[in-house]
């Protein structure tokens, strides 16, 4: 485990504070409670509420509540508790339509994290667990959740990253990821033939909330033993519908054409 900082702790155990009481804290309140100098509370309190995780009371001179960014903060979590929740009831239908293995992912930085995962109920299946993370470049999911990013915000992510392969068929050059990227965003699917697994084949659509921003991918993983270009096809189908239940389970409605 890495070393704390002691300024992070302090600044974490003050909005703490805010979950006992009636949610107001003075300046000589937190000093109190936390036996630290006035001036470090004052400095703290200042901070925080700069970045809007404290609001001031305009009626309470000197008094404290927890900002907007603490919400929002919670907002997300709460997403994400229900984004695991429905991606797996939708990933355990749509096993149990194709008999494969099946996965929910989001993307943090340049990597995907599964927070759903259904096996498939053959034999000969991929080996895999919910929580585990993989570089986005080498996934269905991952270039799925990469297509949907805005121009600068890919830029942001790739520029100056190495694209570090996971089997000899893994994209590693940027250049050639950008016009993979480009074919996704055109089919609205994307593929993954052995790139993260020699023996692995995937199909990935996206998954939108309530607002249409794409928040997760739903995959389809298909050992090569049974995959086949109508395989494909067929799976490419059941991974849009499937990502589509799961998004209208979010809030998602979609627009007719």
């Amino acid at each position: 485990m890495g070393r704390l900082v002691p300024a992070v702790t302090r600044a974490l155990d003050v909005l703490e504070l805010f979950l006992h009481g009636d949610g107001t804290l003075s300046a000589p309140e937190v000093t109190r409670k936390l036996q630290l100098p006035r001036t470090t509370v004052h400095e703290l309190l200042t901070t925080l509420a700069a970045r809007s995780y404290l609001v001031a009371l305009p009626d309470q001179p000197g008094r404290y509540r927890l900002g907007v960014r603490t919400y929002q903060l919670g907002s997300r979590y709460a997403e994400q508790l229900d984004l695991a929740a429905e991606g797996q009831q939708v990933a355990r239908e749509v096993a149990e339509t194709c008999g494969e293995t099946v996965h929910v992912a989001i993307l943090e930085d340049t990597d995907v994290i599964y927070i759903a995962k259904v096996d498939s109920t053959h034999a000969v299946r991929m080996v895999s667990a919910a929580g585990r993370r993989l570089p986005a470049h080498c996934t269905s999911v991952g270039k799925m959740l990469l297509a949907t990013l805005p121009d600068r915000e890919l830029d942001t992510r790739l520029d100056g990253r190495e694209l570090t392969g996971m089997t000899p068929n893994s994209i590693t050059d940027p250049a050639e990821l950008r016009t993979v990227l480009t074919g996704v965003r055109e089919r609205g699917v994307a593929m993954e033939h052995r790139e993260s697994n020699p023996d692995v084949s995937c199909v990935a659509a996206p998954v939108r909330d309530r607002a249409g921003r794409v928040v997760a991918a739903l995959s389809i993983s298909v050992p090569m033993i049974r995959w086949s270009e109508k395989r494909e096809q067929e799976l490419a189908v059941l991974a849009v519908d499937g990502a589509d239940a799961l998004s209208a389970r979010l809030g998602h409605h979609r627009r007719e054409q």
